[in-house]
């Protein structure tokens, strides 16, 4: 399981974050690269840091991540909610962007925009799956987590 549930129904969640190397050598010269793994997952990610910052272009970085997070969780969460609306979702395709801000205050992520490209087949209108969509955005625990503001700006088409 990849969580633990608590006899009140929290949920908990692990991951181990591993780095090695020496920052001796200053800030231009020590290693970004590091792991994350957060079994039972087999996966472990190898990320760095932003390229800008001294990262490896070839590998994710955290702020990549955060918007993944955010994407996949949309994704997840729209698609129950059509499933359970008996709404057959054939392709969905996010285009998502993050954008980051180093004018007020700590650098942080300013805003994430998810941009959905969802085909569905013939019956429901283009209104309802953007409801579902934007009640999605309202259940997904990431987006909810979240200080920066998500907006979802979904693209319906039909098979």
């Amino acid at each position: 399981m990849a969580f633990t549930t608590d006899p009140d129904g929290t949920h908990r969640y692990a991951a181990t974050c591993t780095w090695s190397g020496s920052t001796g050598v200053g800030y231009d010269g020590y290693e970004r690269a590091h792991a994350i793994s957060s079994p039972p997952a087999a996966a472990t990610l190898e990320l760095s840091n932003d390229p800008a910052m001294g990262g490896d272009a070839s590998r994710l970085d955290p702020e990549q991540l955060v918007l993944a997070a955010a994407s996949s969780c949309q994704l997840l969460s729209f698609l129950a909610i059509a499933a359970r609306a008996r709404i057959d979702v054939t392709e969905y395709r996010d285009d998502a962007e993050a954008t980051m801000s180093h004018d007020d205050g700590p650098a942080r992520i300013a805003a994430i925009v998810l941009r959905p490209h969802i085909t569905v087949a013939a019956g429901p209108s283009v209104p309802r799956v953007e409801r579902l969509v934007h009640l999605a955005h309202k259940e997904c625990y990431v987006a909810n987590s979240l200080a920066t503001p998500v907006a979802v700006e979904p693209v319906v088409t039909f098979m």
